[in-house]
């Protein structure tokens, strides 16, 4: 049973990944996923090549890894609206198929549930194949300062990635569960409930 992990940049989503896989369950994070499908290789990934035959070759680096730059150009035009879309709808397509496979190497190792790691949760469409929904939350003040020191960057830059993102609210309403990572609440506490109360409705470990 997959579990679907969100939460905005900066809400620590990465620290409550690391409690779940300590407490029995495994974690796919489908950023990793995406970065390993876009990255260099002998031959072009089927995820590069569709790419490639959507926006033309110049997407494609010398070692077939995706030319960001490029890429970039392209969606984030005036006019790009169309060109996200259809980046999201291939990306997303690719994403969800290797998670697939990720997660059946991890039924066979026996686990009952595994974590999937999806800052695009509902925006992917990914919501849809997971039992339950877990929500990661911080105060914006808090996500901004570790954003921050994480990456390097200006308020200004953490502030309007944020500001990019769906609202806190918004995944919290969406959400099953919600874990308040805000540097007081014990987070770990909080993943064991939510352990248990998944344990509860879909079954045992």
């Amino acid at each position: 049973m997959w579990i679907g992990l969100c939460g905005r940049s900066g809400s620590g989503k990465g620290y409550v990944s690391s409690i779940f896989a300590e407490l029995g369950i495994p974690s796919i994070d489908t950023d990793a996923v995406y970065r390993r499908l876009s990255g260099p290789s002998s031959e072009p990934s089927a995820c590069m090549r569709e790419l490639a035959e959507a926006f033309g070759e110049q997407i494609l680096n010398p070692d077939n890894s995706l030319n960001r730059s490029a890429m970039a150009n392209t969606v984030f035009a005036p006019n790009g609206t169309e060109a996200r879309a259809k980046l999201n709808r291939i990306t997303h397509a690719h994403i969800l198929r290797e998670t697939r496979l990720l997660a059946q190497e991890y039924a066979k190792e026996g686990c009952r549930f595994v974590l999937i790691d999806a800052p695009l949760l509902f925006e992917s469409g990914f919501d849809r194949m997971c039992r339950s929904t877990v929500c990661v939350t911080a105060p914006d003040a808090v996500c901004v300062e570790r954003i921050m020191n994480r990456d390097g960057v200006t308020e200004e830059e953490a502030c309007r990635r944020l500001s990019a993102q769906i609202r806190a609210e918004e995944l919290i309403r969406r959400c099953d569960y919600v874990i308040i990572n805000d540097g007081n609440a014990p987070v770990r506490a909080q993943v064991e409930r939510v352990i248990r109360a998944i344990q509860c409705d879909g079954g045992k470990l």
